[in-house]
This record gives C-alpha cells, sequence and structure tokens, in this order.
C-alpha cells in the first residue's frame, strides 16, 4: 500500500539521502551521558524482543491469502484486509527503524548488518504476499468504491490509498504480474548497492600531500573535509586527486548509472507509462510541470546564482573563480562554535515564532532521549530524523561537533521530526506518512527561522558575513546545485529512452554541459576544469530515481512560509502547523496549498530569488563598509 512505499522503503534507501561527511572528532560512547544517546529500548526493550516480534511477523504473512480473490466481494472484507495491511506494514516499519538505527549506532557490529537484511527480505516477501491487493481494487469500478466508502465509513481512511490505485489503472497489472515485479524488488536494487559498496568500501582512493607537508587520503571523508582547505593551491589538489580517481574508473560507473536508468525505464514501460519521470512523480500525483517549471526557473534565473559566484570571488581576492573554491571559506577568523547546551537553547529561541506548542515539542525531544548527538566510533557519519515509528516517537542521529552547522542542522533534523511527530499524533498510521515533495520543507522552514534569529541578534560584520554566506552557500547547495542534478537525471533518462547509448564517456559530456552552463564556465564566472566533469560518478542521489529535485521545490516552499511567518501575515502560523500535521491524508501539492503555498505557480520561487538578492544586497553594503 502507499504507506509502504513512502515510509517503510525511505528508511531502507536512507543511507543513499544522506551524503558522507567529514569525519567529526570521536568520543568513547561508554563515555557519552545516557542523556546525549537515544533510546532505543522504546521501539524494543532488547535484541531478543525485536527477534521475537520478527519471526510473529514472518508467520503472520500467510494470513493475508485469506482475503485473495474476495475483495470485490464485500465493503467489510475490503477493509479487514486494509486494517490488516496496514497493520502489519507498521510493525513491519518499526523492525526496520530499531535495526538500522542500532546499526548506524555501529557501522562495524555485522550482528545489525545482518538484521538489515533479514527486514529487507521480509519486506520483499510481505511485498510479493499483498501484491494482490491493488490488481483487485484496481478491477473495480470508481463507483463500487465510492458506494463501499459510503456504506461503511471506516473505509474512508483509506481514501486516498484507493483513489491511487483507481486513478492508475492504467499502469496496473494483473496479481501474477505484480507479484513477478515485487520479487523483481531485490534485483532493481543493484545498481545503487553495487555504487555505494564500491564507491565508498573498495575503490582505491589515493594520498596526496598538501603544502604543509600534511599526507591525507581522499576517500569520501576526506574529500568533504579537505575541499575547504584554507590554501587555494591545497584545495586544487584535492579536486584533481579525489577526481581522478573517479576518472579511471568512468567507463564502471557509466555502465553502474546506466543500469539503474534501465533499470527506471524498465518498471516506467512495464507500468505503461510515457517515462521514467511520468512514473517517479505519478506516485504522490506531481504535474510534470512542477519538475519542468523548476528546471526552467533556474535556468532563467542564472544571472542571480552567478552574481553569487562573483560575490565569492570577490571575497576570496581571486582573478578568476575556480570550481575547487566553492567550498572554501569566505570570512576568517570567524569564531562561530557553540556548546550542544547552547546549540538546544539557540535553536529553541530561534523557532518561537511557530508558537508555544511547537517549542514544547522541541523540548520534549531534549528531554525524551530522542536524540543521538556526539559522534563516536563506528556510528554512521552524517545526520537524519526517523519518524518510521508510529506508536512512539521520532529520533534524530548527529555528530555534534561544536560548529555552527551542527547546530543548523541539529534545527534542520528537529524540523523532520516535528513534522513526523504531528502527522503522526494527528493521522490514523495509514495517512501518517507524508510524501519526499514535502519532507523537507519542514526542516528548511526551521533552519530559515534559525538564520533569522542570528543576524538579528549579531551586529558585527565578520559575523554577519558568514551567516549571510551560509545562508548563500545553503540556497546554492540546495537550489541550483540539486536542480542542475534533475536536468541532468532528466537529460540522462531522455536520451537512453530515445534509444541512445549511455556511456561513462556521455554520461560525462551531458554532465559537463550542464555543470559548464550553471557555472557560467563560457562567461569567465567560474572555470570548470575538464577534471570534475566526472563529478556524476560520485553523486549517489542519481540512484535514488528523480528523487533529488524535491531538495529543490521545498527550500522554495518553506522560504515562502518564512517570509509569511516572519512578516505576520494572519493565520501563517495554524497554516503552517496545519500542514505539518496533514501527513499522507492528501496529495502533497494540494498539501502545500493549505498553508498558501502553490507550487504550480512561480511565487515561491520568485520569494526565494528575493530573498537570494536581498542577502547578497546586505553582504555588498557590508563589504562597501570595509
Amino acid at each position: 500500500m502507499r504507506v509502504l512505499t513512502v515510509r517503510l522503503a525511505l528508511l531502507l534507501a536512507l543511507a543513499m539521502a544522506c551524503p558522507p561527511e567529514a569525519l567529526p572528532q570521536t568520543r568513547d560512547r561508554a563515555r557519552v551521558t545516557a542523556e546525549d544517546t537515544w533510546k532505543l529500548e522504546d521501539i524494543y526493550p532488547s535484541d531478543a524482543a525485536w527477534a521475537e516480534a520478527k519471526e510473529r511477523l514472518a508467520g503472520r504473512l500467510d494470513e493475508v491469502l485469506a482475503f485473495q480473490g474476495a475483495l470485490a466481494g464485500a465493503p467489510e472484507k475490503l477493509l479487514a484486509c486494509l486494517d490488516w495491511n496496514s497493520q502489519l506494514d507498521k510493525e513491519l516499519t518499526r523492525l526496520a527503524c530499531y535495526a538500522t538505527m542500532k546499526s548506524d549506532q555501529d557501522t562495524r557490529d555485522a550482528k545489525y548488518q545482518g538484521m538489515q537484511q533479514a527486514i529487507r527480505q521480509l519486506a520483499t516477501d510481505y511485498a510479493a504476499k499483498v501484491s494482490f491487493i491493488a490488481p483487485e481494487v484496481a478491477a473495480l469500478e470508481r463507483a463500487t468504491v465510492e458506494d463501499f466508502v459510503a456504506r461503511v465509513p471506516a473505509l474512508a481512511v483509506y481514501s486516498i490509498y484507493l483513489d491511487d490505485i483507481l486513478r492508475t489503472k492504467a499502469h496496473r497489472l494483473s496479481a501474477a504480474e505484480e507479484r513477478i515485479l515485487a520479487e523483481a524488488g531485490m534485483l532493481a536494487s543493484a545498481p545503487r548497492s553495487i555504487f555505494m559498496v564500491f564507491s565508498n568500501a573498495e575503490m582505491p582512493f589515493p594520498e596526496v600531500t598538501l603544502s604543509e607537508g600534511v599526507q591525507v587520503t581522499l576517500n569520501q571523508a576526506g574529500f568533504t573535509r579537505y575541499r575547504s582547505a584554507p590554501l587555494r593551491a591545497d584545495r586544487q589538489t584535492v579536486f584533481r586527486g579525489f577526481f581522478s580517481t573517479f576518472d579511471q574508473f568512468r567507463q564502471t560507473f557509466g555502465t553502474q548509472l546506466a543500469a539503474q536508468v534501465s533499470k527506471d525505464m524498465f518498471f516506467a514501460r512495464t507500468r505503461n507509462y510515457e517515462s521514467s519521470l511520468h512514473r517517479a512523480l505519478d506516485g504522490d500525483k506531481i504535474p510534470i510541470a512542477v519538475y519542468r517549471a523548476l528546471i526552467d526557473n533556474v535556468n532563467r534565473h542564472l544571472p542571480a546564482f552567478h552574481r553569487y559566484l562573483r560575490l565569492k570571488q570577490r571575497m576570496l581576492g581571486v582573478d578568476r573563480l575556480e570550481y575547487s573554491d566553492l567550498y572554501a571559506p569566505v570570512v576568517a577568523e570567524v569564531d562561530l562554535e557553540y556548546s550542544y547546551e547552547q546549540a538546544k537553547q539557540l535553536v529553541l529561541d530561534a523557532l518561537a515564532p511557530l508558537g508555544r506548542n511547537y517549542t514544547d515539542v522541541v523540548e520534549r525531544a531534549y528531554n525524551e532521549r530522542w536524540i543521538d548527538v556526539y559522534p563516536t566510533p563506528g556510528k554512521r557519519s552524517g545526520a537524519y530524523s526517523n519518524g518510521g515509528c508510529y506508536d512512539v516517537h521520532p529520533y534524530i542521529l548527529l555528530n555534534y561537533n561544536g560548529r555552527y552547522d551542527d547546530v543548523s542542522t541539529l534545527a534542520h533534523e528537529l524540523g523532520h521530526a516535528i513534522h513526523s511527530h504531528y502527522s503522526n499524533a494527528a493521522q490514523p498510521y495509514p495517512t501518517a506518512g507524508y510524501a519526499t515533495f514535502v519532507a523537507e520543507v519542514a526542516s528548511t522552514l526551521n533552519e530559515a527561522l534559525l538564520n533569522h534569529k542570528m543576524l538579528n541578534q549579531i551586529d558585527d560584520d565578520k559575523l554577519r558575513l558568514a551567516l549571510l554566506m551560509n545562508y548563500l552557500d545553503g540556497l546554492k547547495g540546495t537550489v541550483f546545485r540539486q536542480t542542475q542534478f534533475a536536468e541532468f537525471e532528466l537529460a540522462i533518462h531522455e536520451r537512453a529512452e530515445a534509444g541512445e547509448p549511455l556511456t561513462g564517456d556521455s554520461l560525462t559530456d551531458i554532465y559537463g554541459d550542464i555543470l559548464r552552463r550553471y557555472y557560467g564556465h563560457a562567461e569567465g564566472v567560474c572555470n570548470v576544469p575538464e577534471a570534475c566533469l566526472i563529478e556524476w560518478a560520485y553523486v549517489p542521489h542519481f540512484y535514488l530515481n528523480f528523487y533529488v529535485y524535491q531538495y529543490a521545490t521545498s527550500f522554495t516552499a518553506s522560504t515562502s512560509l518564512a517570509e509569511k511567518i516572519l512578516g505576520g501575515e494572519p493565520g501563517a502560523v495554524p497554516k503552517t502547523i496545519e500542514f505539518l500535521s496533514a501527513g499522507g491524508s492528501d496529495y502533497p501539492v494540494e498539501i502545500l496549498k493549505r498553508a498558501n503555498v502553490d507550487m504550480l505557480t512561480s511565487d515561491p520561487f520568485d520569494r526565494t530569488i528575493a530573498a537570494m538578492n536581498r542577502t547578497m544586497d546586505q553582504i555588498e553594503e557590508i563589504l562597501a563598509r570595509q
């Protein structure tokens, strides 16, 4: 059912959605106070209890076969089947949450890796068992389903799920064919799995010597750490060394990504979709126009992006910006460090405009051990929020290291967690899971409120410059870079769908043309050397089937919300809370409309560009004073 695709599938793909980060300073987990670790015992009291629950669930899978062939007979039978499905999906997701977070505490522990694999297999078995449900519902007429809901009002909770099936009848297959596709799920993950293992574990990354004689390994974490080295020569060394390694395996990565595109095409064609893009967006009823308008809007506003790049060039004091300069610090000697206790209070104060009820939930997250705070040996890098435990509470993984970026990450992940909290509290399980399209709105809204709070309380020009550039860097990475990725994804799928081959060379040519256009290479805005055109091989998100555009649309939506809230627009806060509480009770574009954010217009994007230009105006004013 739809909630499975939203909750469990995203949970199992969570590693793909979070890029690797610099290795933080770790501390022994035994020395971290319990208050700064998450309390997974709230999900299951022990690993043994988890194992017992898994076996109980595995033993119940065949129960669904009692409903096979009977769903058209009576609305009560349909309700009983969907209730069973919802109950098992909820427990399966809970099992997956526990296994995933246990593994993330120490990725070296093979026991929890095995538990994750067991859940993936159980999820595949479950999907195969229930694969008859959608075809049987699809065989019904819409009038019949509407009559069923009228006769048994309890079916109303499944209205969106039922509508999903009925509106996509042309893309549904027979029960036998659906079962085959469900069984193909384990095979379909192969391109992504191979990419992750090879690029993270087995690819031979180089060692390079930086200007001060320090020898560093340019693996994923090393690249993320040293690409922002203060000396330009070191940054160029890091970029050349890192991407030259990917270039050595250009054809291997090309074959992997081509296999991913072929997989997307297979499922799109098997389900009679016009294209892979149509299939990817249809699950949440996102109009194709939203995707294409994002690309068009970004290309239309590339002059604003180039203005940002020229500002970075000016602040770095270089004749021409290089692609390897993009992560360089432009404001020196800025002390923005916070203890975790300071960070908690700062974020709490920043989120005050959302109301007391919202900040009460923030305090619960702090006090009830929703958060695993510090980096420890073997702990997964990066950060995420997991809201899949419907009957418990959301969880947050951090690797807090005292920087302002860590404070911002705390605000971001709290946005996800509280979105899940509100949705889980307001919605029954079948409609509690929200779509990816809106998932980043709540998190980036919190970042915007934190940025506003910081700028309001800091007068020092250096600190203000740091914060203003931090905002622009985030906008660059979230709106422009992710849309650049989205345009590349669309281009390679369209080329493959036109019958043209995808190779490491052709992918590099396609990516290079887009990359250089975005960064104004031909106009002298930013030089993008040949060595960096292989960057596509480094990006894990291309294995997630048109996922990345949603980062950009979410950022524009949250900018629109933040401006309404901070501008004191009547009803802005209650409408935001209503949006956060809606879960999957409607389609995401419609849910955003409730908060007066219409993604079918250019207004959210126009507001974002206006905010970007205002920020650059402030930077130029400060630079003029200096």
